[in-house]
C-alpha cells in the first residue's frame, strides 16, 4: 500500500495573496507551486494571446518557415511524414487541414505501416517519394534519431524539415533544419514539453505568420482540436504552453465539426459538448492508436480529417471494433505474462519478457501494466516476420530508460524514447543474453530514488462531496501529467452499501451517507473488495483516498468518487 502524505497548508503570506479564491481552490493552487495572484490567473484562466509562446523562439523555425514557404512559391511537392500515435497522425492532419486551407494541392501525407515499416522514417518510402518529384519532406513526431533515412533523402534531392519532439541519441541526422525544443541546439524557446503535434501546429503558426495568406486573423486556433488531442494522449506535462494548447484544444473539439470526431463521440456515446481529457485518455486516443496497432494507421488519419459524414461514420464503427479486439489481446498477452512471473523464483530488479509470438504493437500495453504491478523497470519484447526482436521498455523513475539503453553497446539494434518509456529493436540471435545483458548493466547503471509517497492535496467530509466543491476542483483542469487530478482522503466512512458491477463483475461500487441521508456512490473499475488490504463490508468504517469527479453516465449528471485506495 502506497505512503500517503497530506500535503501542508499553505502559508498565510500565500493565502492573502490568493484570498480572491476558495480555501480549497487557494490550497489545490499553492500545492502546485501557485502562489501569486498574477501565477493563479494565467493557470485558472489560461489566455492565448499571453500563454502560446512567438514561434520564432525555436531554433531553426525562420529557416524552415522559409523552405515551405518557397515550396508553396514554386509548387514543389510536399510530404508530410508522421508517426503513427495519437501524437503523429493528429500533427499529421494539422498540416493536411493547413495546406488545404490555403488551397495547396501540391502535397500528400505519409504514416508508416506500424508492422511492416516499423517506428520512423524508413529508406525504402523515402525512395518512392522520388516518383512524385518530392522536394520537401516534413517530419512529424519522428526523425530525430534517424540519421541513415534522412542522409538518403537528402541525397534524392529532398531537404527534410524535421520536427520531434523526442530527445536526441548519439545518432546525428543533417536534415535541412530541425525543429524540437528538446534538441540542444535549441537555447532560446522556453518550453521544451511540446508534444510532436504540438510542433507542428507551431511550425504553422510559423508559417500563417510569414506567409500571405487569405486567413481569417487566428485561423490556426481552429487546428488546436488536434494539438489539444496530441498533447493530452501523448503525456507531456500540462503545464505553461501545453496547458494552454490543452486548455483551448478542449474548447474547440467540444465545437467541432469534424465528422469523424462526432461520429466517434456518438459511437462510444460520448457527450461531445463536454468532452473531457479522460475522454480523450480512455475513448478516443486508444481507438485512434487501435489503427496502427491492429491494422493501416492512416485510418486514424482519415477519421479526423475527412469532411464526409459518412466515412466518418464508417470510420469511427470500424476502429471501435478493432480496438475491442486488441483490448481482446492485451488482457490475454497480460495474463500469459503474470503467470509466467508468478512462476519465477524471484521477480528480479528488472523485468524482461516476451514471447515471439507476441504483436510488438501492443507490447507497450502489456509493459504498462506490469509496470503498474510490480513497480520496476519492464522490458516486453514479441516478434514480427523476419529476424528482429521488437520490444517496449517502462521505467517506474528509478532510471532514465533511454539514457540506460543508451550506455548498453552492441545489444540494441535500435533504441529511442524518453526517461520513462521507450523501443527498442535487437537481432534474435541477442534475446537469449538478453536479460542477463540488462541485469548486469543495471547494477553499474546510476538509480534515482523513486518516491514511493503519494500526496493527498486535502482532508475531505463526505458531506463536502458537493457541486460547490467541484466547482473548485473542475477549475484546475486540464488534469495530465505536471497537473494531477486532486487526491483527497475521507476519514473513518461508514459502509452503507458494498456491490459489484459489469457482466464480469469486476467493478466496485461502495456507498456511504452524508449528513442529509443521501448516498455517495464510489466506484473503482477493474478492482473488486480482494484488491484492498482492508475488509471491505457494509457497517465497517473505512479511510478512502479518491478524486471527485462528474458522472454523464446515461446523460445525467451525477457527483461521485473515484476510488484510488482503502486503508
Amino acid at each position: 500500500m502506497a505512503n500517503y502524505i497530506l500535503r501542508k497548508p499553505i502559508t498565510k503570506k500565500v493565502r492573502e495573496e490568493l484570498k480572491e479564491y476558495s480555501d480549497l481552490t487557494a490550497q489545490l493552487l499553492g500545492s502546485r507551486g501557485i502562489k501569486t495572484r498574477e501565477a493563479a490567473k494565467a493557470f485558472l484562466y489560461p489566455s492565448y494571446e499571453e500563454g502560446i509562446h512567438d514561434p520564432f523562439l525555436m531554433h531553426g523555425m525562420e529557416r524552415a518557415v522559409e523552405r515551405v514557404l518557397r515550396a508553396i512559391e514554386q509548387n514543389e511537392h510536399i510530404v508530410v511524414y508522421s508517426d503513427y500515435d495519437c501524437d503523429g497522425v493528429p500533427g499529421g492532419v494539422i498540416l493536411h487541414d493547413f495546406f488545404k486551407k490555403i488551397g495547396y494541392e501540391h502535397f500528400s501525407n505519409y504514416i508508416p505501416h506500424r508492422h511492416e515499416e516499423g517506428y520512423g522514417l524508413n529508406i525504402s518510402a523515402i525512395e518512392k517519394f522520388v516518383l512524385q518529384q518530392t522536394k520537401v519532406l516534413i517530419t512529424v513526431d519522428c526523425g530525430i534519431t534517424d540519421d541513415e533515412p534522412i542522409a538518403r533523402a537528402t541525397e534524392l534531392g529532398m531537404d527534410v524539415i524535421l520536427t520531434d519532439h523526442h530527445l536526441e541519441n548519439d545518432k546525428k541526422p543533417k536534415p535541412y533544419v530541425i525543429l524540437n525544443p528538446n534538441q540542444k541546439a535549441d537555447t532560446t524557446y522556453p518550453f521544451k514539453g511540446l508534444c510532436g503535434a504540438g510542433v507542428a501546429w507551431k511550425l504553422v503558426q510559423g508559417l500563417i505568420a510569414k506567409g500571405d495568406f487569405e486567413l481569417v486573423y487566428g485561423w490556426e486556433k481552429w487546428l488546436l482540436d488536434m494539438a489539444g488531442l496530441s498533447t493530452i494522449a501523448d503525456m507531456v506535462p500540462l503545464q505553461d504552453e501545453n496547458r494552454v494548447i490543452a486548455h483551448y484544444g478542449l474548447q474547440v473539439l467540444r465545437k467541432s465539426s469534424r465528422p469523424g470526431i462526432q461520429q466517434l463521440c456518438q459511437k462510444v456515446k460520448i457527450d461531445q459538448k463536454n468532452i473531457t481529457e479522460d475522454d480523450i485518455g480512455f475513448m478516443i486516443a486508444p481507438r485512434i492508436n487501435a489503427a496502427s496497432r491492429m491494422a493501416h494507421p492512416m485510418e486514424a488519419f482519415q477519421l479526423l480529417s475527412t469532411t464526409d459524414v459518412s466515412e466518418g461514420g464508417r470510420l469511427a464503427e470500424y476502429l471501435d471494433k478493432i480496438n475491442d479486439e486488441r483490448k481482446g489481446i492485451v488482457v490475454a498477452m497480460t495474463k500469459k505474462a503474470k503467470k509466467e512471473l508468478a512462476a519465477r523464483e524471484r521477480i528480479e530488479d528488472i523485468i524482461v519478457i516476451g514471447n515471439p509470438e507476441w504483436k510488438p504493437a501492443l507490447l507497450a500495453l502489456v509493459a504498462n501494466s506490469l509496470l503498474d504491478e510490480y513497480k520496476r523497470p519492464v522490458f516486453v519484447w514479441g516478434r514480427d516476420d523476419g529476424d528482429v526482436i521488437k520490444g517496449s521498455a517502462r521505467s517506474d523513475g528509478s532510471l532514465h530508460l533511454l539514457d540506460f539503453m543508451m550506455s548498453i553497446k552492441g545489444v540494441f539494434k535500435d533504441a529511442g524514447g524518453h526517461k520513462f518509456s521507450g523501443g527498442f529493436s535487437l537481432l534474435s540471435g541477442k534475446i537469449h543474453q538478453f536479460e542477463k545483458t540488462l541485469l548486469d548493466a543495471h547494477r553499474d547503471f546510476a538509480k534515482e530514488e523513486v518516491e514511493q509517497e503519494s500526496y493527498v492535496d486535502a482532508k475531505l467530509h463526505i458531506d463536502e462531496v458537493n457541486w460547490q466543491t467541484y466547482s473548485a476542483i473542475e477549475k484546475m483542469a486540464p488534469f495530465g501529467l505536471g497537473n494531477e487530478k486532486p487526491l483527497f482522503l475521507f476519514e473513518d466512512l461508514l459502509i452503507n452499501e458494498v456491490k459489484h458491477f459489469g457482466k464480469e463483475k469486476n467493478h466496485l461500487q461502495l456507498g456511504f451517507l452524508n449528513g442529509g441521508g443521501k448516498q455517495v456512490n464510489c466506484i473503482a473499475f477493474f478492482k473488486t473488495t480482494d484488491h484492498f488490504e482492508r475488509d471491505i463490508e457494509e457497517g465497517k468504517k473505512v479511510n478512502l483516498v479518491a478524486h471527485l469527479e462528474k458522472s454523464l453516465f446515461r446523460g445525467f449528471p451525477e457527483l461521485r468518487l473515484r476510488i484510488v485506495d482503502i486503508c
